[in-house]
């Protein structure tokens, strides 16, 4: 199986100056034993202004260099502070120099693929000009990806992104082999606690998310599982799906433990692949019947 660890899932030791971008790659290979890696722009980006300055060029080639001393795949980058949609067209414009500087920068390093949010907050509801706005973006950056070798696409992260039939929409609208949806298992609206409905139950959310997720695994390129789901009872059934429909990307823990990251992240890991070789024995039954 294809595993790796989400960059966010080390954010508080990067807060407390007790990680960088390049302690972070070490740990990820000679602690966790992993060749494949996500970053996210935090780790390498100016945070101090409202949209995130991407590392010079200097930095970006040593980032690139530590990888490539390890043989390590960079799976995926989150990058934050670029995303598409704002109601201001300023802002929007802003917005998108960013998004080019970050894909610049993912090509220095040679990522498989990138993460540009859909919208930032707002409203629950895409309107007709944001999709348009939307699909045109992610349809150019995806053609981009394509003479660089690698895909871009939301998150169902924050916003109308929350939605699974945003998320739909918009890869219906953008059509192109480039473009990809990086899966947040489970992150939905009525299933993530902050967003359910106090009178909907465990149970109830739990199908919300299995649906939400079934909904958008045909343009599903990358995956990131948090720690609610790795915890659930049923958590090979909620991977099960995805290898069903012939998933072979990544698996990303994205987990920020608020103590002890590292050993948080070595159990994480443990439980995923316990789950993955669960689901892959499911699947493989399930296929044999």
């Amino acid at each position: 199986m294809n595993i790796s660890i989400g960059g966010f899932s080390f954010n508080n030791l990067r807060v407390e100056g007790k990680m960088d971008v390049f302690s972070y790659i070490e740990t990820v290979h000679t602690q966790f034993g992993l060749q494949a890696i996500d970053l996210w722009n935090a780790f390498f980006a100016d945070t101090s202004r409202p949209l995130w300055a991407v590392a010079d060029d200097d930095t970006i080639k040593r980032i690139a260099q530590a990888l490539k001393e390890r043989e390590m795949t960079l799976a995926n980058i989150a990058v934050d502070t670029a995303h598409l949609w704002d109601p201001d067209p300023e802002v929007r414009e802003a917005l998108h120099q960013n998004a080019l500087s970050h894909l610049r920068a993912a090509e220095m390093l040679g990522a498989k693929s990138v993460r540009i949010d859909a919208v930032m907050h707002g409203s629950d509801t895409m309107s007709d000009e944001a999709l348009t706005y939307i699909a045109t973006r992610y349809h150019e950056y995806a053609a981009r990806a394509a003479e660089g070798g690698y895909w871009v696409g939301p998150e169902n992260h924050t916003g109308f992104a929350l939605n699974p039939a945003s998320i739909v929409r918009i890869s219906e609208a953008v059509n192109h082999p480039n473009y990809g949806v990086l899966l947040h298992l489970g992150r939905w609206q009525h299933a993530v606690p902050s967003y359910a409905r106090s009178s909907s139950s465990s149970e109830e959310r739990q199908q919300f998310a299995l649906a939400g997720d079934a909904q958008v695994i045909p343009w599903t390129k990358h995956v990131h599982i948090d720690q609610k789901t790795l915890q659930a009872d049923h958590a090979p059934a909620l991977l099960s799906p995805l290898l069903q429909a012939g998933y072979e990307g990544f698996w990303a823990v994205e987990y920020n433990a608020p103590q002890d990251q590292r050993a948080a992240i070595a159990h994480a890991l443990q439980q995923l692949q316990s789950h993955l070789e669960a689901a892959v024995a499911a699947t493989s039954s399930s296929q044999l019947e």
